[in-house]
């Protein structure tokens, strides 16, 4: 946030869209501000500045503007930016923790891990979209019913209210019959990471969790990859247990700010 160039002194702050805000001081941008809403409905914030005067003045556009509570996600190691936030009347919601999750059976522990009988497993991109869609729905609908979206690690792609978005490519899933009953889903950038793992409420503590990671790592550890990146709530007892279970390392938190 610190930076060795003057601070602005009057920027002015401009809402450029319903989504996007900019400071401008001297005819320059030096700092501009974004918003999108999650699955769920809540509304998440974030400030791209070098100064805390511009900081601030994004800041107070947003609450000005936007309805409350507003979220926002920081690097709990960034005391500088949680600073930031607080001074606008953000305080802590919840942590969540970050792991680096070995791929080696060796390390894993996971080599004879397979699903229970008459569960198999379809590989990235052999799921169809339609039943794929269907399984999202559903678990989707059982977040809300259960714990709920603020339960589930907030790094989730925004999309669209009530719009589910799947690509197979990214989805191993676990089939039992003619129907799917689990999946998980591994995005593919430098790092790749584990997004969300996921068993219908009726067939939870079978072990089918723990054999679509076990498939999901073994993928990633021929494919040459050493690690993988997730995150686990706090709050979220089973999720730290099956990823420490596998020797998962943690990596650092991640803070979600509320402004109510």
């Amino acid at each position: 946030m610190n930076s060795p160039h003057p601070a602005p002194h009057t920027p002015a702050v401009t809402r450029l869209s319903d989504t996007e805000w900019q400071a401008v001081e001297d005819g320059r941008a030096v700092g501009r501000a974004d918003a999108s809403r999650r699955p769920d409905g809540r509304l998440f914030v974030s400030i791209d500045t070098w100064h805390d005067t511009v900081f601030d003045r994004l800041a107070a556009a947003l609450l000005t503007d936007l309805p409350a509570p507003l979220h926002t996600v920081v690097d709990e190691a960034d005391h500088d930016t949680r600073s930031a936030w607080q001074r606008a009347g953000f305080t802590t919601a919840r942590r969540e923790r970050a792991y680096l999750v070995p791929t080696d059976p060796r390390a894993t522990g996971l080599g004879a891990v397979r699903p229970p009988e008459g569960v198999t497993i379809l590989p990235a991109g052999l799921a169809e979209e339609g039943p794929l869609r269907a399984l999202e729905r559903v678990v989707h609908a059982e977040v809300e019913a259960g714990a709920g979206w603020p339960a589930v690690p907030a790094q989730v792609l925004p999309r669209p209210a009530g719009t589910i978005v799947v690509d197979p490519t990214k989805y191993a899933v676990a089939r039992q019959g003619d129907r799917y009953v689990g999946l998980i889903r591994v995005t593919p950038p430098r790092r790749p990471r584990i997004g969300l793992i996921a068993v219908r409420a009726e067939l939870r503590r079978r072990g089918i969790a723990r054999a679509l990671l076990a498939h999901a790592l073994d993928s990633l550890h021929r494919g040459g990859t050493a690690t993988a990146w997730a995150e686990a709530t706090e709050s979220d007892p089973a999720a730290t247990a099956l990823l420490e279970g596998v020797g998962a390392r943690r990596a650092g938190a991640t803070l979600e700010l509320v402004h109510r």
